[in-house]
């Protein structure tokens, strides 16, 4: 009886740490208006004007030549998953929040992304 008793308070506080972890992350988000800032390899907000790269009738950025590369043949690193809908979303479509740290998320919508930082 003790020892689940311990598992239980155990998995109540991992729950209560990782409820405020990501509201604190929420808190934090802000969105992005400038895409081209955004390196959409390594999904984050460079702070400043990134390579463009077409790709059919998109556009995407990228910092560097190995992500023109991987842009042009890898489609897992133009889409991205919105974490509110769990839905495949296209980086060069999607609304862009940003973390204190550069990383970035994407949304399919704007109602996603207000749904996400109001939580």
């Amino acid at each position: 009886m003790l020892k689940s008793k311990k598992r239980y308070l155990a998995l109540l506080i991992l729950f209560l740490v990782i409820a405020s972890a990501e509201t604190v992350l929420a808190d934090q988000l802000r969105r992005v208006t400038d895409i081209s800032h955004v390196c959409m390899v390594n999904n984050e907000d460079m702070g400043k004007p990134q390579i463009p790269i077409k790709v059919g009738d998109e556009t995407y950025y990228g910092c560097c030549k190995m992500c023109i590369g991987t842009l042009n043949n890898d489609r897992k690193a133009r889409f991205a998953v919105d974490p509110v809908s769990g839905k495949e979303v296209d980086k060069a479509k999607a609304i862009i929040g940003a973390k204190s740290n550069g990383a970035v998320v994407y949304f399919e919508n704007e109602k996603n992304f207000q749904a996400f930082i109001s939580r």
